[in-house]
C-alpha cells in the first residue's frame, strides 16, 4: 500500500543538522512516529518526500528551511520588559522557553539574553533557517480505522 492522502503512516527517523548532529530520533523513544497522510500533521516537505512511499522503504531527504519551520525572521527577536512578563530575572535563564500571550494569541519564545529590566527573546522556531536531514524508515501504511475517519470528518479535513 503506497503513502497517499487519508493513510495513517507510521514511520521511524533520525533527524540531523548540516554537521551531522542529532536533533532528534524516533528510535530514541523506542516508538515510531504516526501521523495521518495530507492532514498536515508534519512539516511539508518531509509529508512531500513520503508521498509514494511503501511499508519497508528507506530514504533519506534534506528538507529546506521554506519547507521545514521556515526562514529565519529578525523581526522575531525582541526586547521585552520583565515588568510587563511578571517575572524577577533571577527566574529566567539564556535558554529557557518561555510560553507568552501575544497579540496574535499565545506563542513560545527562547530567553537569550536577561537584563536588569528587560529580557531579550527570540520567536522564531529553534530549527527555523535551517535545512533538516532526515534518514526515514517506514514502518506501516494503513487505512484509517473508523475511529480516525470519524475524527478527521469532524476537523473538515476529510472531502
Amino acid at each position: 500500500m503506497k503513502i497517499e492522502d487519508k493513510k495513517i503512516v507510521s514511520f521511524h527517523y533520525t533527524l540531523t543538522n548540516e554537521a551531522g548532529d542529532k536533533l532528534d530520533a524516533s528510535h530514541d523513544r523506542n516508538e515510531p512516529m504516526s501521523y495521518q497522510h495530507g492532514a498536515g500533521n508534519i512539516i511539508p516537505g518531509l509529508e512531500k518526500a513520503m508521498a509514494g512511499k511503501e511499508a519497508g522503504a528507506s530514504f533519506q531527504v534534506v528538507v529546506p528551511p521554506e519547507e521545514a519551520y521556515g526562514e529565519r525572521r529578525e523581526a522575531n527577536v525582541q526586547r521585552l520588559p520583565l515588568k510587563k512578563l511578571g517575572v524577577k530575572p533571577q527566574q529566567l535563564q539564556p535558554g529557557m522557553i518561555l510560553n507568552l500571550q501575544t497579540n496574535q494569541g499565545p506563542a513560545q519564545v527562547t530567553v537569550l539574553k536577561v537584563g536588569r529590566f528587560n529580557v531579550d527573546v527570540d520567536a522564531n522556531h529553534p530549527l527555523a533557517g535551517q535545512p533538516l536531514h532526515f534518514d526515514v524508515e517506514v514502518i506501516e501504511v494503513r487505512d484509517p480505522e473508523a475511529e480516525e475517519a470519524a475524527e478527521t470528518d469532524a476537523a473538515g479535513d476529510s472531502d
